[in-house]
């Protein structure tokens, strides 16, 4: 473990980012090394839309 907060110190936070592309870019605007993933929740979030593709499943 210790070397692990060592790594952490020494090296700075490895992020990765689900969703929120402002936040990717604030972090690495900052230096910090980020990989961005596009993503939406299905049915932009409806839940009666959601609830029905679960049953297709």
């Amino acid at each position: 473990m210790k070397s692990n907060m060592n790594d952490l110190l020494s090296e700075g936070p490895k992020v990765i980012n689900i969703g929120l592309r402002s936040f990717y870019e604030a972090s690495e605007t900052q230096g910090i090394k980020v990989v961005h993933i596009d993503w939406k929740p299905p049915a932009q979030g409806d839940i009666e839309t959601i609830k029905l593709l679960d049953r297709l499943l």
